[in-house]
């Protein structure tokens, strides 16, 4: 279904910005181009009110089923600290890569705001530490959640998952209920991105109708950008582990050469996950360490969905040629650090972080559909990134813990 909906969102690609050009040919650019770019922007406004319709409640089920399914001995505390003191490292590097080479390349800069609905709103004033302080406690869940305060239903679901956490069996069936109405949610967000190549078509054909062939420029740039992120990104933890295991750091990247390059074309960490986990203990982390931190990992350490989140983020505002302050850019890492949790096999699950910033921070929520048109390219590459980022994650934890061993000898074929 994955490749088929990739192929799907590459024809409209194509159609789309061609049937652009014809209606420029045959319109121009008067009154009725812009008549005409309306109409197809119903389509588009249509698709993002499916996407924001499916953010509060996945986000709910998701993380409280999440935080409620940990346990709590005092080794596991000891080394869930360790774990998510890592986690929490690793996403703040990412992020801080991806709005490093967004600003230093600028990929949206430049090119006029695409013509998608109605004109974008004014920027609030800049955020400030203390009004994120006083927005993160709900004064009614039924409110944020009518009205997808992402925040504000991702602290009532951590608040929950640890009250369910703590008592155990006896609210077992609940959190199992949570998790089947998660998993109805992902069928249905499987639904919705069935219209993906509608509304791509609709908002490429609207964008070069107005705006010409030269607003498609900018993806080569933003793609190439992201991608020489990532392998900065790369870098980096290839470093750090290094620091901690030293040589031994090229075994391990050649040990997940296959879940990586799994995850890579099947733009899913998830299917990459048992090979992962297999290849882990070959190589020499304890099962004991594996089996706790990989899991966790897929929901509190998406290095790569993180970066994307970021990079997207100020690459849309970019577009609309609309300035974050340092505020803002502080406040949109803090944000992300906490919804970027808890996503693990949510299909497009970045795109939907993506859209609640967006209306968190006051930006056209018509840029996600720009977005949405080369996702699947960029999801392949965060997908490899968020294995590599938890192979990683593994390693160092058992390393501390001493449960780093020598590795397997190889089985035979």
């Amino acid at each position: 279904m994955k490749f088929r909906l990739a192929g799907f969102v590459a024809v409209a690609m194509i159609l789309g910005p061609l049937c652009g050009l014809l209606l420029h040919e045959w319109l121009g650019s008067g009154a009725a181009a812009e008549a005409a770019a309306a109409d197809l922007s119903l389509v588009t406004t249509s698709f993002l009110h499916l996407i924001k319709m499916i953010i509060a409640p996945l986000v709910f089920a998701t993380l409280t089923v999440g935080v409620a399914r940990m346990e709590g001995t005092a080794t596991i505390a000891r080394v869930g600290a360790k774990t998510l003191g890592w986690f929490i490292f690793a996403s703040l590097i990412s992020m801080l890569i991806g709005i490093f080479m967004v600003t230093l390349f600028k990929p949206g800069v430049g090119l006029p705001a695409p013509p998608i609905g109605s004109a974008a709103p004014a920027l609030p004033a800049p955020l400030r530490l203390g009004d994120i302080l006083d927005h993160i406690i709900p004064s009614s869940i039924v409110q944020a959640m009518a009205n997808n305060e992402i925040l504000q239903i991702v602290v009532f679901s951590i608040l929950f998952g640890l009250a369910a956490s703590s008592l155990g069996p006896r609210v077992a069936g609940l959190i199992d209920t949570i998790d089947e109405i998660g998993a109805v949610i992902l069928k249905l967000t499987g639904y919705v991105m069935t219209l993906a190549p509608i509304a791509v078509f609709a908002a490429l054909a609207a964008t070069v109708l107005t705006q010409g062939i030269g607003m498609l420029v900018v993806y080569a740039k933003f793609i190439g950008s992201f991608y020489l992120a990532l392998l900065l990104l790369w870098t980096l933890l290839s470093c750090a582990l290094f620091l901690s295991i030293g040589a031994r750091v090229r075994h391990l990247l050649a040990a997940i050469r296959s879940p990586v390059l799994l995850a890579f074309s099947t733009a899913s960490s998830e299917a990459a996950y048992p090979r992962t986990l297999e290849r882990l203990e070959d190589f020499g982390v304890s099962p004991r360490i594996a089996a706790f931190v990989l899991p966790l990992g897929y929901s509190f350490n998406l290095d790569g969905s993180t970066m994307y989140c970021a990079f997207a983020v100020l690459f849309i505002a970019q577009i609309f040629h609309i300035d974050l302050s340092l505020h803002q850019e502080i406040a949109m890492l803090l944000i992300l650090m906490v919804t970027s949790k808890g996503m693990a096999g949510v299909p497009r699950a970045s795109l939907m972080v993506i859209a609640s910033m967006l209306t968190y921070f006051g930006l056209p929520e018509q840029g996600l559909v720009l977005i949405v048109a080369v996702d699947h390219v960029l999801d392949m590459g965060r997908s490899a990134t968020n294995v590599v980022g938890n192979a990683v994650a593994s390693t160092l934890v058992a390393k501390w813990e001493n449960e780093l061993g020598p590795a397997k000898p190889e089985k035979p074929v």
